[in-house]
């Protein structure tokens, strides 16, 4: 028989009171009760369990009271994540993850008191030992200004808790004054004006009147909240100047994936567990990882135990952290990571690339200067509708011949999407500053696997179809795109920064095959890298669910990065998602000319991709960053991509009239103007079928064919100098 939520029980009160309280005996169990457990197989929900805590920071937990332990797991060495809303509580340790749901709100209150309790009798232990394994570590060692920072955390924390207990306690006098009060005045209404010669009522009154004469004082409030501030502002200035100083790497990361507690099923043998964990650790990185800016994490590292409050407002786009401060003592260098992707979390971080700055755009005075929008004006209006009801009448058929309506547009065209592929294009920088040519092979297969990353909340709007002779230019990474071809389009793209050039001849199909749409990317993709040649293929991609259920966006197949000089390659494996197994995964195998694999790649094409050392230690080659929070409502775009259609100020007059920003349908969809678009979309088509039919039609300019690739010939850069009186609008 299962006891009720009541069973659950704090056997000693006085353990989850404050900080300061006396150590308990290390035999004492804190708390125990029924608790809901997450069981070990995905699907099988949660199922109730007794679990018990000790004064020693050890959760265990048995089928029922009395019964042998199931397993355990150690809090001194954990971090604790909580949703006060849905009553979870994550607890990861290095040994294993306990999901958990208490039954009722007190009981959500009283287990995380005794977890508290423990952390605060851990984390000062945390906090010396850190300091002592950072000091000591060879190679990756914190100068003196590092552990006075982490001292100042320390110092501010400790103030803050004194400070909240003495507010505590002065509330707790307030309001016994003012309890006895009303006592006083019940009694003398009850007992009448003799009332108050009543020997307990007597010694009641003395009690109040002695607490009464030493209340706290406003001065020593006033002094600790002035101190703090001070300290508060130094330990600010510190923080920047270590983050500026160039000697120094002081970023944060999320440690790598911690293997989840076993559990045994009442039906079948212990097996271990596979599952990922609820929440990210977080730990002190190396500072040296490299001239590159590379990011290097040790798995097994632990700076103690740490609690984390996940903010549940934004469940579209996964789970951010917040951390307690009077508990972990993190410092505003401090870059929160996303959760695990176990309970649906996005890299957060982001904010959280260390790479150089990318190459200065042609005209970087005035760049420096522009001040980017963060939202587009308008999201998605009216109705979708369906697309089903329409790709129903064309399987099989190349859907780029099948007009559609504007509302499965999304405002940007085919060249700016282009664009937005490229993203993260300061990784080539990387690549090219890499002497190791393995490693240089590596940051070139993690940028091809970030060019996916911008489609992760997209579900399958498509571009604008280019006019012929349209252009589209993004001086940030000297990107110019023209469509150079109508029947069948294709479009051909030019990039190029410090070191490096990228170009390529983009076309492809779409095909309809019931319950899917496939997208097939045709043209190479060429990259120059010195004296180096890659050059690589992108797989398919598959819009799913498209008669039923969500619609989302998936890419399955390999993709194999061919060094042509030297004959090395990347074969990048973008898998298939199963029904039980994880979804977006990547992985991939370099291989040298002669055939042995050298080194091997992991990740998610929406996350990020590593470089896999040993069994516990990963390179970090690119994490994503964070989505805006409203992507959902603003056609899934990143922060990048909400800028391709914005002119800004250094962009007036010096466009291309030919550039997509001056599309009159794309403008009028991303105000939300519906029928404009509309409207726009049937007149500049018809202008282009008007000038076709005269003879008129304008050929590219900016790139020619040479066999079966479109190469860019150069003059753009030059001519926008000069200004455009050469070229005419097309719309």
């Amino acid at each position: 028989m299962y006891a009720t939520n009541a069973t659950t029980k704090l056997v000693n009160a006085s353990l989850v009171s404050t900080a300061h309280a006396a150590p308990v005996s290390p035999t004492t169990t804190i708390c125990e009760g029924w608790v809901e457990k997450k069981r070990r197989k995905r699907m099988q929900g949660f199922a109730r369990r007794y679990f018990t805590l000790t004064s020693t920071g050890v959760l265990s937990y048995s089928f029922e009271p009395g019964q042998p332990q199931r397993d355990q797991i150690l809090l001194s060495q954990a971090a604790v994540a909580t949703a006060p809303g849905r009553r979870d509580i994550h607890i990861d340790s290095h040994t294993g993850t306990f999901h958990i749901r208490c039954l009722s709100r007190e009981d959500f209150e009283m287990w995380m008191g005794a977890f508290r309790k423990i952390l605060a009798i851990e984390i000062p232990k945390s906090r010396r030992s850190s300091l002592a394994r950072s000091a000591a570590r060879g190679g990756i060692q914190f100068n003196r200004a590092n552990a006075l920072v982490d001292e100042i955390g320390n110092t501010i924390a400790d103030i803050e808790d004194a400070l909240t207990i003495l507010l505590s306690e002065d509330d707790h006098l307030k309001r016994r004054r003012s309890t006895g009060m009303r006592s006083r005045s019940e009694n003398g209404k009850e007992h009448g004006m003799l009332g108050f010669l009543k020997k307990g009522h007597h010694h009641e009154l003395q009690a109040q009147l002695s607490v009464q004469e030493h209340p706290p004082s406003t001065e020593v409030l006033s002094r600790i909240s002035t101190a703090v501030k001070q300290l508060k502002n130094q330990h600010s200035a510190l923080s920047k100047s270590l983050q500026t100083h160039p000697a120094l790497d002081t970023t944060f990361v999320s440690s790598p994936t911690l293997a989840t507690t076993t559990e045994e099923d009442e039906e079948g043998p212990h097996t271990p567990s596979t599952a990922t964990p609820a929440a990210g650790r977080m730990s002190f990185i190396s500072s040296h990882s490299g001239d590159n800016g590379s990011i290097w994490f040790d798995a097994p590292e632990y700076d103690g135990p740490e609690e984390f409050v996940l903010d549940m407002t934004t469940a579209d786009e996964g789970k951010s952290l917040h951390t307690d401060s009077r508990l972990t003592a993190r410092t505003d260098m401090t870059d929160m990571t996303d959760v695990g992707s176990s309970i649906g979390a996005d890299t957060d971080s982001e904010s959280e690339s260390d790479s150089p700055p990318p190459p200065p755009p042609v005209e970087p005075t005035a760049a420096a200067v522009v001040k980017r929008r963060s939202a587009l004006p308008s999201g998605p209006v009216g109705d979708e509708g369906s697309l089903f009801a329409v790709l129903k009448k064309n399987v099989g058929k190349d859907l780029s011949k099948v007009a559609l309506p504007v509302t499965f547009n999304e405002p940007l065209t085919m060249l700016q999407k282009a664009a937005e592929d490229l993203e993260y294009f300061h990784l080539l920088s990387q690549a090219a500053n890499a002497s190791d040519p393995v490693e240089r092979m590596c940051f070139i297969a993690a940028f091809a696997v970030s060019t996916y990353a911008n489609t992760r909340h997209k579900t399958g709007r498509k571009g604008f179809n280019p006019m012929l002779a349209e252009t589209f230019e993004d001086v940030r990474m000297h990107f110019l795109a023209e469509k150079v071809c109508h029947n069948p389009v294709i479009l051909a793209w030019h990039a190029q920064g410090e070191d490096w050039e990228l170009y390529a001849t983009s076309t492809g199909k779409t095909k309809f095959w019931g319950k899917s749409m496939e997208i097939i990317p045709q043209g190479t993709i060429h990259l120059n890298l010195g004296n180096e040649h890659y050059e690589w293929n992108r797989p398919s991609s598959f819009i799913r669910n498209l008669m039923m259920g969500t619609k989302y966006l998936e890419h399955v197949g390999k993709l194999e990065i061919k060094n042509t000089t030297s004959g090395d390659s990347c074969t990048l494996d973008f898998k298939e998602g199963g029904y039980w197994g994880p979804a977006n995964v990547v992985t991939g195998t370099l291989s040298s000319a002669s055939g042995s694999i050298v080194a091997s790649l992991e990740g998610k094409w929406d996350e990020q991709m590593a470089r896999k050392i040993d069994s516990s230690h990963l390179h970090v080659l690119w994490r994503i960053t964070p989505f805006p929070k409203n992507a959902n409502e603003y056609y899934g775009f990143t922060s990048f991509g909400i800028t391709l259609n914005e002119i800004t100020p250094d962009l007036e007059g010096r466009i291309a009239p030919t550039d997509s920003r001056y599309r009159p349908d794309v403008r009028a969809l991303e105000n939300g103007d519906l029928n404009v678009a509309e409207a726009e979309k049937v007149r500049v088509e018809e202008l282009q079928r008007s000038r076709r039919a005269k003879g008129e039609e304008r050929g590219p300019r900016w790139f020619k064919q040479v066999n079966e690739e479109w190469i860019y010939v150069g003059g753009y850069w030059e001519q926008r100098q000069k200004g455009w009186s050469e070229v005419e609008p097309l719309w």
